[in-house]
C-alpha cells in the first residue's frame, strides 16, 4: 500500500538531496565572489524573485499535478491532455504580464522601500526569469501528476546546473549581483528546454490522439474534435479554484522564509541581510525531507480520495508524519547544537550569523511538520486550510519581525521566524487531521522525540569551538574541521538510532526503506545493506 509514496518520496529525496548541495554551492559562490554586502542585495533580490515566480504561476503547478493524478487513476488521458494545454495558456500570459510588472516596480522598491539604489539592476533583472521558471514549473507539475518523479529530478539538475555555471562566470565578467541573477535566468531556459523533450519523450506518447468523447448526440466509438470555449473557461474556473488557494499558501510560505530578510533590509545595513541569508538556507537543510515527502503526498492522497481508499488514505498520511519526524527531528537539532562550527565552515566570515542559524533551526523544524499536513491538505482537496494559517502567520511574524528586529537585530528576526512557524505548524497539523478524521500513532512519534532529545543531549557535552577557521581559502585546518564536523554527525546519527532502536521506536518499514535507500548509494549499498540488516533484529 505504500511503496507509491514511498518510491516518489526515495526519489526525490535523493534528488533534494543533491540539489540541496548544489543550492549550498551556489550559494557559497556567491558569499565568496560577491562578499557581505552584495550577498545581501542578493539576498534581498532571491526573495523577490520568488515571489515573482510564484505569482505568475499561479497555483497551476500544483493543480496540474492534483488533476493529472486524478484523471489518471480514472483512466481519463483526454482530459489530462486538455488540462496540461488549458494550463499552459494560463501560465504564459501570468508570466509575461508580471515580468512587465516587476520590471516597471523596481526602481521604486529598491529605492522606496529598501533604500539602496544598488539593487535596481538586479531587481530589474529579475523580469527575465519569469518566462522562463513558469513553462519549466508547468512541466514539473505534469511529471509529479505521473508520478514521474525522475524527470521531475532531471529538469531541477539542468536548472540548477546551468544556473551556477552562468551565475559564475557573470559574476566574473563583472556583472556583480546582475550577473547572478541573469544566470539564474539562463539556468531556468536550458531546463524549460530539456523539460520539454522529457515531455515528449515520456508523456506525450501516453496522451497524444486522445479526444474528449461526446456526452450527447455523437455515436459511443466517436469524439469531440475540439474542446468548446465553454468547457475550456469552466475547466480554467476548475484550475483557478484550487490554484489560487495553493499560491497564497506558497506565498505565505515565501514570506515565513523571507520577512525577516525583508525586515532586516529594510532597518539594517546589506552586509546584515548577508550574515542572515547564510544562516537561513542552513537552517532549511531538514526542509529536504519534508518537501520530498510531501511532492509525492499530495498526489497520492489525492487518488486515494478519488477512489475513496480510507485506510489508504490513514497509512499514507501516518507515514508522512512518520518518514518526516524521524530524520528531520535529530537533523534539525544537531544544526542548533553545531550552528557555530556549520556556518563558518560553510560561509567563511559569515560567523555573525551563528545565533541567528540556533534559533533558525528550531524554527524551520516546525515549518518542515507544516509542510507536510499543507500537502495533505492540498491533495484531500482543502488547500484553503494552510492559505488562512499562513496568512495568521505572516501576520504575526511580520508583527513580530518590525518589534524585535530594531531591538536584537537579525536575532529578533529569527526569534520572529520560529514562533511563527510553530502558530502555523499547530493550526495546518490540527485543522488537517481533523478534516481527514485521521488519528496519528502519537506513541511512535514520541518515542521518536525521546531518542532526538537524548542525542542532544550527548552532543552538547561534545566540544566544538576549535573545529572550524574563518579563513576564505581552503587549508589543511579547514579539511581537517569538516572530518571533525562529519565524525559528530555519525556519532550523533549512532545514538539516535541505538536509543530509538532500545526504546522500541524503530519499525521494519523504517529499515526497509533505510534499504531502499542503501540500493541506490552505489559503493555504500553493501555496508547500510549489513546494518540494515541488522537494525531488522531489532525493529518491531
Amino acid at each position: 500500500m505504500s511503496t507509491k509514496i514511498a518510491k516518489g518520496s526515495l526519489v526525490m529525496l535523493i534528488g533534494s538531496f543533491i540539489f540541496r548541495i548544489g543550492g549550498f554551492i551556489y550559494r557559497f559562490s556567491m558569499a565568496y565572489l560577491l562578499g557581505p554586502t552584495g550577498y545581501g542585495i542578493l539576498g534581498l533580490t532571491l526573495p523577490l524573485m520568488g515571489v515573482l515566480q510564484l505569482s505568475a504561476e499561479g497555483g497551476i503547478p500544483p493543480a496540474v499535478a492534483k488533476y493529472v493524478a486524478e484523471y489518471e487513476a480514472k483512466g481519463d488521458r483526454a482530459m489530462i491532455r486538455q488540462i496540461i494545454k488549458t494550463s499552459f495558456k494560463l501560465i504564459i500570459v501570468m508570466g509575461f504580464l508580471l515580468s512587465v510588472a516587476i520590471f516597471i516596480l523596481a526602481k521604486p522598491l529598491a529605492l522606496g522601500v529598501f533604500h539602496k539604489p544598488e539593487a535596481i539592476i538586479p531587481f530589474q533583472a529579475v523580469a527575465l526569469i519569469t518566462p522562463f521558471s513558469v513553462i519549466t514549473g508547468e512541466f514539473k507539475g505534469v511529471f509529479q501528476g505521473f508520478y514521474q518523479m525522475s524527470n521531475l529530478v532531471i529538469t531541477k539538475a539542468f536548472e540548477q546546473s546551468f544556473m551556477i555555471i552562468f551565475a559564475v562566470l557573470l559574476i566574473l565578467a563583472n556583472f556583480y549581483v546582475a550577473g547572478a541573477v541573469i544566470g539564474t535566468a539562463i539556468g531556468y531556459a536550458v531546463a524549460g528546454v530539456a523539460a520539454f523533450i522529457l515531455f515528449r519523450k515520456y508523456v506525450w506518447k501516453l496522451i497524444k490522439g486522445t479526444k474528449r468523447r461526446s456526452r450527447r448526440l455523437n455515436p459511443p466509438n466517436s469524439f469531440d474534435e475540439a474542446f468548446t470555449f465553454i468547457k475550456e473557461l469552466r475547466l480554467v474556473k476548475k484550475l483557478l479554484l484550487f490554484s489560487v488557494p495553493v499560491v497564497f499558501s506558497s506565498l505565505g510560505e515565501l514570506f515565513m522564509y523571507d520577512v525577516g530578510t525583508w525586515i532586516i533590509g529594510i532597518y539594517l545595513p546589506a552586509q546584515f541581510v548577508g550574515y542572515y541569508a547564510a544562516a537561513s538556507p542552513i537552517a532549511r537543510l531538514p526542509l529536504i525531507i519534508s518537501m520530498s515527502v510531501a511532492t509525492a503526498v499530495l498526489p497520492a492522497t489525492s487518488a486515494a480520495l478519488s477512489v475513496n481508499n480510507r485506510d489508504l488514505i490513514e497509512t499514507y498520511i501516518n507515514q508522512a508524519y512518520r518518514y518526516v519526524t524521524i530524520v528531520v527531528l535529530p537533523a534539525s537539532l544537531g544544526i542548533a547544537i553545531f550552528a557555530s562550527p556549520i556556518i563558518n565552515l560553510l560561509f567563511p566570515g559569515y560567523g555573525f550569523g551563528a545565533e541567528a542559524l540556533e534559533i533558525l533551526a528550531l524554527g524551520m523544524l516546525f515549518f518542515t511538520l507544516y509542510t507536510v499536513s499543507a500537502s495533505i491538505s492540498q491533495g484531500m482537496g482543502k488547500p484553503v486550510i494552510p492559505m488562512v494559517a499562513l496568512a495568521v502567520g505572516t501576520i504575526v511574524e511580520l508583527a513580530l519581525s518590525v518589534f524585535l528586529v530594531p531591538k536584537y537585530g537579525i536575532n529578533g528576526a529569527a526569534i520572529a521566524t520560529t514562533i511563527a512557524t510553530f502558530v502555523l505548524m499547530v493550526i495546518v497539523a490540527w485543522r488537517t487531521l481533523r478534516y481527514v478524521k485521521v488519528k496519528l500513532q502519537l506513541g511512535d512519534l514520541g518515542k521518536i522525540v525521546i531518542a532526538a532529545v537524548i542525542m542532544a543531549i550527548i552532543l552538547m557535552f561534545i566540544p566544538t569551538t576549535y573545529a572550524y577557521t574563518s579563513a576564505y581559502h581552503i587549508s589543511i585546518a579547514k579539511i581537517l574541521a569538516l572530518v571533525y564536523i562529519a565524525f559528530l554527525a555519525l556519532i550523533g546519527a549512532l545514538i539516535y538510532i541505538i536509543v530509538l532502536t532500545l526504546i522500541g521506536g524503530l519499525k521494519r518499514n523504517d529499515v526497509n526503506a533505510f534499504m531502499k535507500l542503501g540500493n541506490r548509494l552505489g559503493p555504500l549499498s553493501p555496508y547500510i545493506n549489513k546494518l540494515a540488516a541488522l537494525l531488522m533484529r531489532f525493529a518491531t
